[in-house]
């Protein structure tokens, strides 16, 4: 006869037994599927409560994001800078993915309109982005060619074919282009309807640069593949005519001041009136800043094919902390000089205010659940990474020099946001900032030195670094 104290040893034996058991089932149903067990355990989760029943009720009648809003963080933010870089006017990309380019010009403007007293002024980015896409084209056209030993299932091929031309990219876009072919007024190369709303005309383009692409890998050994792509080149310079006009290689422009009065009326070549204008080196003069805490700092990296022109430069950057980017930042706003800037623009973005601030929006209390990730983890699973340019222009320091908010000019026109302007919480610029491009003056010579290093080579597909838009 079993006694007591060994009848319920077995009893807590045989209740541990059937719980593994169940564990184990759970864990290996169907191979990992959910099977009607499963099913169950997760169905119960959720009890249907009032609160429940009265938040699905309001999603089903209101977005998401508007009833997030946070109520106890409404008010406008102050809207004070302690230090501002001058600049006139806002401009407007429109249903186009030049971030990028506009940001980069809107950094020349506003060195061009205090250095010379004018009023509202405005490169054409028109004329830019026509030889961005005329170079992108020639740049897709020639690494097929370099490439067409290659199986199409070789990863880079298949990149290409995927990222044959698009109107999004980056500031070493800016650099080359303007570098080689310089900048007109817009008044002299005006926008477009294909410039504001540029799908349909990517599209076409696309379409009819993956069939040059292929034909090039069919043709035969003896075949002048150099003069192929250059007959493929100039239709697309008849589409690119067609759709932004053809860029102008000489013009007039007449100079007025910022009190609206005449100064001059000459004629120019636009590589002249940038150098009478700009004059910058963007070649050479100024070095990008990332802060990528899922990659090793003080590295220098260089992203392969993430370039606007074949014989140009890739995207290169030194990888900083936070607080060594913001140091840069701070030197070249009180000097006046603002800065192409990119980070994810969306993230607890109020764009009827024109406030990013981690506490615009409480999803968590919504919907019931915790988001934990930080930068690193968001850039390393695809949640984050740079999805828009614009121009840096404010900074609001306290008393001791540490920066509370800053202020960025965008290109989404003059009724959006803040006056055409976003502001950014000092705490949401640590999080969904990615990268500053200054002028190497206001760059310490330690973070100078480490450009001479051999930089490490990205892949082009890397989800970090798709173009901005």
């Amino acid at each position: 006869m079993i006694d007591i104290h060994m009848k319920k040893i077995l009893q807590t034996l045989s209740v541990l037994l059937l719980s593994a058991a169940a564990t184990m089932n759970l864990s290996a149903q169907n191979d990992g599927g959910i099977d009607a067990e499963l099913l169950s355990v997760i169905r119960q989760s959720y009890t249907g409560s009032a609160e429940q029943k009265a938040i699905r009720n309001a999603l089903n009648a209101q977005s998401m994001s508007l009833l997030a809003e946070n109520s106890e963080n409404l008010a406008m933010i102050d809207t004070h800078f302690s230090h501002e870089v001058k600049t006139k006017g806002i401009t407007d990309q429109k249903s186009s993915g030049r971030c990028w380019l506009f940001s980069g010009l809107n950094v020349l403007r506003a060195k061009m309109i205090s250095t010379h007293d004018l009023g509202d002024f405005t490169f054409s980015q028109n004329y830019v982005f026509f030889y961005d896409q005329l170079e992108k084209a020639n740049l897709f056209l020639e690494s097929i060619i370099r490439t067409r030993s290659l199986p199409m299932s070789d990863r880079t091929v298949d990149w290409l074919f995927s990222n044959p031309l698009g109107d999004g990219g980056q500031f070493t876009g800016v650099s080359d282009l303007v570098s080689k072919y310089g900048l007109v007024p817009a008044s002299v190369m005006p926008e477009t309807l294909c410039a504001n709303s540029t799908s349909n005309m990517s599209t076409q383009l696309r379409t009819l640069l993956r069939q040059d692409g292929l034909a090039l890998r069919a043709a035969g050994k003896k075949a002048d593949l150099g003069a192929m792509k250059a007959d493929m080149l100039k239709d697309v310079y008849r589409i690119l005519c067609l759709c932004l006009g053809e860029p102008p290689t000489e013009f007039e422009w007449t100079r007025y001041d910022s009190k609206n009065e005449f100064v001059s009326r000459k004629s120019y070549t636009p590589k002249s009136f940038y150098d009478e204008f700009v004059g910058a080196d963007l070649m050479n003069g100024y070095v990008m800043l990332m802060n990528d805490p899922s990659r090793e700092y003080g590295k220098v990296y260089e992203i392969e094919y993430d370039r606007h022109v074949f014989d140009g430069h890739n995207w290169l950057y030194v990888n900083l902390p936070i607080e060594r980017i913001k140091e840069v930042a701070i030197a070249s706003i009180k000097d006046d000089t603002a800065m192409y800037f990119s980070c994810d623009v969306a993230k607890f973005l109020n764009r009827g205010k024109g406030v990013a601030d981690l506490d615009n929006y409480d999803y968590e209390s919504l919907l019931g659940v915790q988001f934990t990730m930080d930068k690193k983890e968001r850039i390393l699973t695809h949640a984050s990474c740079s999805s828009h340019a614009m121009t840096l222009k404010a900074v609001d320091l306290d008393s001791e020099g540490r920066p509370l908010k800053w202020m960025v000019e965008n290109s989404w026109g003059a009724s959006s946001g803040y006056k055409g302007n976003i502001i950014m919480t000092d705490r949401w610029f640590d999080e969904y900032m990615f990268r500053v491009v200054a002028e190497k003056k206001y760059v310490p010579a330690d973070i100078l030195k480490m450009l001479e290093q051999t930089p490490i080579k990205l892949p082009a597909w890397d989800p970090m670094f798709q173009p901005e838009e």
